[in-house]
């Protein structure tokens, strides 16, 4: 591994590597729901450009970066808190590959042991992974000591994953391109989330190979509509719950119908809008008040439909160092 390594966004410029003094280094960082997703015809490539607005929840996962064992000098190793089904803790895992990219990316030989809290649902839509990826680059960055700007680790963000940059800024944005190029979006007041989890994950290229199908004629994605930006800066719940769209919803329930069962429930406990997460299968409902949140929790959980019903408020921060 090299001494000296071009660091993206530095202009090229090589930076010597550095130690931080820390032992270690805790940070959190967000899930999130996309309140807009507009997805375009895939390009050369196979990705699918999109224009989203994403808000992150309080829904936070946690990953302390920890300084390696002395016979374990130079392993990037990860370890679970708590025992959670489908996330794998080696080098599959997103924040595994981010520690392992930002030691690559400086020059960085010292390892780590990443001890990931999970809160985000696994493979429901929400980000989970990437939020993992972007608390691992933050807080390494601190512990090793490489002093890698805001943008520098964007940088290695996107190169991680087009959700990995999101939760680094949290708040609410608008992402462009794969999602990964994000802008800051004013948005005022609190806003009340119940997410409906499902037992079984939905894979994402399989949701967009089925909108591929279903909307043979699509184009570029849509602009993020004046309503919803309007509704966000007037902190109006109402509104914002008329705006919310997903173009991956009808793929999504045309390969698990029974998601449209949960946005029933929801909407008839008295949800303003319930749509789907992402690329699912998680189901967003947004309630106008925490006591409106709580009645679609509790019906959506006696309903037997879903895994969990969790309730958040959003936006939050996005990653910081707490510890």
């Amino acid at each position: 591994m090299s001494s000296l390594h071009a660091v993206p966004g530095a202009g090229g410029a090589p930076r010597p590597p550095r130690s931080g003094s820390s032992t270690q280094v805790r940070v959190e960082a967000p899930g999130k729901v996309n309140l807009f997703l507009s997805v375009g015809a895939p390009a050369a490539d196979g990705y699918h450009p999109l224009t989203t607005v994403f808000q992150a929840v309080r829904l936070i996962e946690t990953v302390t970066a920890r300084r390696q064992a002395a016979d374990l000098h130079g392993a990037i190793t990860l370890t679970l808190e708590e025992p959670y089904a489908g996330v794998p803790t080696n080098a599959a895992n997103l924040a595994v590959r981010a520690a392992t990219l930002l030691a690559q990316t400086t020059g960085v030989g010292d390892g780590v042991d990443l001890l990931l809290r999970k809160r985000v649902p696994a493979a429901g839509g929400m980000a989970g992974g990437s939020a993992d990826a972007a608390a691992a680059l933050l807080a390494c960055n601190a512990l090793w000591g490489t002093g890698l700007s805001q943008a520098e680790l964007a940088g290695l963000a996107a190169e991680l994953g087009a959700d990995v940059p999101f939760p680094l800024v949290g708040a609410t944005a608008v992402g462009h391109g794969r999602g990964d190029r994000l802008t800051p979006l004013m948005a005022r007041g609190t806003y009340h989330w119940v997410f409906a989890t499902s037992a079984q994950g939905l894979s994402t290229p399989a949701v967009f190979r089925r909108f591929d199908e279903l909307v043979p004629g699509a184009t570029a994605p849509a602009d993020v509509p004046a309503a919803l930006t309007a509704a966000l800066r007037d902190g109006d719940p109402f509104s914002l719950a008329d705006a919310l769209h997903n173009d991956l919803q009808a793929a999504a329930l045309d390969l698990r119908p029974q998601l449209a069962d949960i946005i029933a429930a929801a909407e008839s406990a008295g949800a303003l809008r319930a749509i789907v997460s992402g690329s699912g299968p998680t189901i967003a409902a947004l309630a106008p008040d925490p006591a409106a949140a709580m009645r679609v929790a509790n019906a959506l959980t006696a309903s037997g439909l879903v895994a969990q019903a969790l309730r958040v408020d959003a936006p939050v921060a996005g990653a910081r160092v707490v510890g």
